[in-house]
């Protein structure tokens, strides 16, 4: 069976670091997705996303995350239900992430890191010109096929 899901959108609150009784970091967010199709004369629509991370990816979040930051996501669709204090039968669907990432630019980050690799420093590419990179050559026309 397959339960994968992979988010990019943006924090649509600050994310507050919290602690269980037996120590374990946790973090709850929210990502706003915007959605693909927009009908002709209405405003672009947007899912938002509740989502849960632990331990370290938690405390990750917490440091280099804030409301309003892209942030890439993959994890796994969790559900659980429960009774709310009016005593009626709810059902909670969330994103259980496993690993997030930066999306953004460098100066909206503020770094370029990544969970599980920290402050690595962002890769840097060649500019539209490709003047970086060398022309490949295939003079060898004496193929087998």
């Amino acid at each position: 069976m397959i339960n994968m899901v992979a988010l990019m959108g943006r924090l649509t609150f600050e994310p507050e670091l919290k602690t269980t009784p037996a120590g374990v970091s946790v973090i709850r967010f929210q990502v706003a997705c915007d959605r693909n199709f927009q009908r002709a004369g209405q405003e672009r629509q947007a899912d938002f996303i509740d989502c849960v991370a632990w331990r370290q990816t938690a405390e990750f979040i917490s440091r280099y995350f804030h409301k309003g930051s892209m942030i890439a996501v993959e994890g796994t669709l969790q559900t659980s239900n429960y009774t709310d204090k009016n005593g009626n039968q709810r059902k909670q669907v969330e994103v259980l992430a496993n690993n997030v990432s930066f999306c953004g630019s460098k100066n909206e980050s503020g770094t370029g890191a990544v969970a599980g690799g920290f402050n690595e420093p962002a890769p840097s590419y060649a500019s539209a010109d490709n003047s970086d990179f060398e022309k490949i050559v295939d003079e060898d026309d004496d193929l087998p096929f």
